[in-house]
């Protein structure tokens, strides 16, 4: 196995290569306005790094967010374009899934996580003051979610990762570590779905934003 990984759901872009054990080489960073440009030369350096080349891969796992559409868009094309043109399955992971992965790691390493009987939120920026959430037990399992909403309207009586909680502190508490989705937990949470057998998830957006549109009323009467 060589999978490719990325995510571009939040104002992170990250990258890594996972050959199945570990992985092998990752980049991140973090520029909300440049995703295309960063992620195609994060992948060039990702396999270099490795000493692979895109002939290589087996796999492209992609983070299909929820997050905003023009950066959750940059990925899946990339995603999709990649995986046609090398002629390899691409596998979706929800991008609050891969937070949690990471925060379940470090709250089991703290101890943090025996509290609020070890649950906690992942809550990632929706803007329009709102956030991108989902709800899960200590060791990552989703149990709510993924849903958008106002930060007041959550029950943050646990600890809550993501950048929604940097940006809220009064409504959703101190913050959790990770802040932004890390391509090493997006490659390995892919490739133990596809060690298990586990069927993968389409590589289709998750956006989940209420819609701006509505339908227009009745027209008014317009007296002289």
């Amino acid at each position: 196995m060589l999978l490719l990984a990325f995510d571009t759901a939040t104002p992170a872009v990250t990258v890594a290569l996972h050959d199945g054990a570990r992985v092998l080489a990752e980049e991140s960073a973090v520029d909300a306005r440049r995703h295309g440009e960063l992620l195609a030369a994060s992948i060039q350096r990702v396999l270099a790094a490795a000493s692979a080349v895109a002939g290589d891969l087996t796999g492209i796992a992609v983070g299909v967010g929820p997050g905003p559409y023009t950066g959750l868009r940059v990925g899946l094309v990339t995603a999709r374009v990649l995986a046609s043109a090398l002629g390899v399955p691409v596998h979706g992971a929800c991008t609050l899934d891969v937070i949690a992965r990471a925060a379940a790691s470090g709250l089991a390493g703290t101890g943090a996580g025996d509290t609020a009987g070890g649950d906690f939120i992942v809550a990632t920026d929706a803007r329009r003051k709102e956030v991108y959430w989902a709800r899960y037990t200590a060791t990552a399992q989703r149990i709510s979610g993924p849903g958008v909403s106002a930060p007041g309207e959550l029950d943050a009586c646990c600890p809550v990762a993501g950048e929604g909680a940097r940006l809220y502190p009064a409504e959703l508490g101190a913050p959790i570590e990770p802040r932004y989705p890390s391509a090493a937990w997006l490659a390995d949470l892919t490739a133990e779905r596809i060690s298990r057998g586990a069927p993968a998830l389409a590589a289709e957006p998750l956006y989940l934003r209420r819609p701006d549109a509505r339908i227009p009323g009745p027209l008014k009467r317009v007296t002289p």
